[in-house]
């Protein structure tokens, strides 16, 4: 099986160069971290999720059989005894902080002291520069803040919780503040595609039979097939919707 590394994951290759990945902890896993992560000469690795459906589909698509000293965890981060007196090479913190509105609301501050003591060498840390609530001029933006906008509505509607994404400089705070000295980083200019359209417009679908009201019901199926409708014009426009970007962040423990 051929693995699609992304631009992002090559990145922090490049920055961890020479240096052994050794026992690695990937602290908030998921399908494509999963997946890259079987490409590295590790040691050892142990990946977590506090989703059981999630450890299931990347335990699905992890591409090679599983070495007996790799694990996937299902747990929350907010329980003390997890990994307790466990250390690791490296760690992974894929897109993690933003996602913990879902399963640890308000906790997002203390997120890099309780992983502290697992680090012993190296951590990276990826994430998406904050979309929403900004509001944008250009068509791109200002399409790319109305799907984020309605994607957390219509999350909020049903009683689920949207992502809260943090960022940068909010992040390279929380690094310092948990004991981390950030070392270098960089932003990936973000050009979105069908997938994000679908999968954002997906989520809000698959949703609607929990709103009660018929006549909302109705209305929020023609606003998502009008944000489908506009977006994969923009898609042929543009060949794809330029807007925002993804960044990277390496630190260590001070």
């Amino acid at each position: 099986m051929s693995i699609k590394v992304s631009g992002l994951f090559q990145y922090i290759e490049h920055l961890q160069g020479d240096r052994p990945w050794g026992s690695f902890l990937d602290a908030g896993t998921g399908v494509k971290s999963l997946q890259w992560l079987s490409t590295l000469d590790t040691e050892r690795w142990t990946a977590v999720t506090a989703s059981a459906p999630m450890a299931e589909s990347s335990r699905k698509a992890y591409p090679k059989p599983m070495r007996e000293n790799d694990r996937i965890v299902v747990g929350n981060w907010i329980d003390p005894k997890m990994l307790a007196g466990e250390t690791f090479d490296t760690v992974l913190v894929d897109y993690f902080i933003g996602a913990i509105d879902g399963f640890a609301p308000y906790w997002q501050d203390l997120a890099f002291e309780r992983l502290r003591p697992h680090v012993k060498g190296r951590m990276y840390i990826t994430a998406v520069e904050p979309y929403v609530p900004v509001v944008e001029k250009d068509e791109c933006g200002r399409y790319i803040g109305d799907v984020g906008r309605f994607r957390d509505a219509m999350l909020l509607l049903v009683g689920h919780r949207p992502y809260r994404e943090y960022p940068s400089d909010w992040m390279a705070r929380a690094l310092k503040r948990a004991g981390f000295k950030p070392l270098e980083g960089r932003r990936f200019p973000i050009r979105y595609g069908e997938r994000f359209v679908r999968s954002q417009l997906r989520m809000c679908r698959d949703r609607l039979h929990l709103v009660q009201d018929e006549t909302l019901r109705v209305g929020l199926l023609k606003q998502i097939e009008h944000l489908e409708k506009v977006g994969y014009a923009l898609i042929d426009k543009h060949k794809g919707i330029p807007y925002g970007f993804d960044y990277v962040i390496a630190a260590e423990p001070v």
